[in-house]
């Protein structure tokens, strides 16, 4: 009997009384030549209802908790597996254009995923402008993460155009190697402290220098954030039932561009990118703090001499990153983010990603708690929304021999977290998938044409035409 980690029993329960917790993504696709969206969607549907490949392990497990489990949550394989539960056909109004996708995709988010059954749902969409059909996957994030969620869609497809008879996205890989889990959701980021903390000693010496150094850092310069550093917005409260979603695509040529000419890295860019949609969408609705916003932000670092001490490559942390809003000037708040990021990078390589994470839990959890409680306003939150940036498959991919045109994430918020920005590369594209709870921004559609203003604004602030 396998039981769930403490923090995904956490998660189940408190998605009683909270928000449902299922990462997402979004793949517009164009049909093979010859075939309309509607013939290849109809043909995709029939095949995985009778598809005999192994479904993937993470994909027939269901989480489970009873008498006989003694209160806990465990894991319960599910030997035959429903896929008329988790497959269904959609279809939008005819020549749809991706404004009425999002407003399904809005809906679609927004429903809890059935617990009785494996936490996932898949849904093949057709009736999009110029033919083009549409696949909507999201899966809970116990089961999962962004990352994790991601790579499975990944290894799904091929870069053979004229490949054909390919498994569903949902069948096992050849290798069926568990996938190591790196979450971007911070309710998550308890579950990464255990496997670092191989030495107490250690890690209790950089848990205290970290500590040390936010608090130091956070008064002496802006490119540090303390614990409770961040201003009230609207974001911080808590949620309703109802998700808003939007997406735009990214030129990465543009954003290397922009990360050539100003010395900084891609990642810096599209911080900086978002820092300006969301000054100029703050500002529209006489919002914007005096405060500069604060983002929580993960952290990869490659190699084991970046690593820190504990001799583990590629690992990942979390930072408190201040976002400049309160900055007029484009080209000093990418200045201003790339001094945060390095700052955080820094802390992540020196301390380990395991004490930051320690350090920052206390301000992460308060920050999710405290819209639930009476007293939540008087309580100033850690950060304001999370932003995430995820690899995708990084050539031009086909399923069938249909085009895999955008992909696009569609991550998870929840109360004391309204808005979530994740950004997923994918070939020569970024995709940016903007969720929201619809009550506290109704109206965020609008921050895709801030999108490409504050593009526009970063190309200039940096010379380039």
């Amino acid at each position: 009997m396998e039981t769930l980690d403490a923090l995904d029993a956490l998660m189940l329960t408190a998605e009683l009384v909270s928000s449902p917790m299922h990462v997402a993504v979004a793949l517009i696709m164009s049909p093979p030549d010859g075939m309309t969206g509607t013939a290849f969607m109809d043909e995709m549907y029939e095949q995985a209802m009778t598809a005999s490949d192994p479904v993937d392990p993470r994909l027939r497990r269901r989480p489970h908790r009873g008498v006989d489990t003694g209160g806990l949550w465990v894991w319960r394989d599910v030997a035959d597996l429903d896929p008329s539960h988790h497959m269904h056909r959609l279809t939008l109004p005819r020549d749809s254009g991706t404004e009425g996708l999002w407003a399904l995709v809005s809906e679609l988010h927004a429903e809890p995923l059935d617990r009785s059954v494996p936490m996932w749902m898949a849904y093949l969409i057709d009736g999009l402008d110029d033919g083009r059909c549409a696949l909507y996957i999201k899966i809970h994030h116990i089961v999962v993460d962004g990352v994790a969620g991601l790579k499975m869609i990944g290894d799904s497809l091929t870069d053979d155009a004229d490949r054909r008879e390919m498994p569903p996205f949902y069948a096992t890989t050849a290798s069926d190697e568990p996938t190591k889990r790196r979450s971007l959701n911070p309710l998550s980021v308890v579950r990464n402290v255990a496997g670092v903390a191989t030495s107490g000693l250690s890690l209790g010496r950089h848990v205290a220098f970290a500590q040390v150094a936010n608090i130091v850092g956070g008064l002496v310069t802006s490119t540090v954030a303390t614990p409770f550093g961040a201003p009230h917005t609207r974001f911080n409260t808590k949620l309703g039932p109802h998700r808003a979603f939007a997406a735009t695509s990214l030129n990465r040529n543009r954003i290397r561009a922009i990360q050539d000419a100003a010395d900084v890295t891609g990642n810096d860019v599209v911080t900086a990118l978002v820092t300006g949609v969301l000054r100029d969408w703050l500002t529209k609705h006489d919002e914007l703090p005096a405060q500069s916003l604060v983002a929580l932000c993960p952290v990869t670092v490659r190699g084991r001499e970046a690593a820190g001490d504990d001799g583990r490559g590629n690992q990942f942390g979390l930072g408190l990153c201040p976002l400049p809003t309160a900055v007029e000037d484009p080209a000093e708040r990418l200045n201003l983010v790339h001094y945060a990021m390095s700052n955080v990078k820094h802390q992540v390589a020196a301390n380990g990603p395991g004490a930051m994470l320690i350090v920052l839990m206390p301000a992460v959890v308060p920050t999710v708690l405290s819209p639930l409680l009476p007293f939540g306003s008087t309580v100033k939150p850690s950060y304001n929304l999370p932003i995430s940036n995820v690899p995708g498959p990084q050539t031009p991919s086909y399923f069938n021999g249909a085009s895999v045109d955008e992909i696009y994430p569609v991550s998870v918020v929840y109360d004391g977290m309204a808005l979530n920005v994740t950004l997923c590369s994918y070939a020569d594209q970024i995709g940016v998938g903007y969720i929201a709870d619809r009550d506290v921004m109704a109206d965020v559609d609008d921050l895709v044409p801030l999108t490409e203003t504050a593009l526009a604004e970063l190309e200039a602030a940096v010379g380039i035409a």
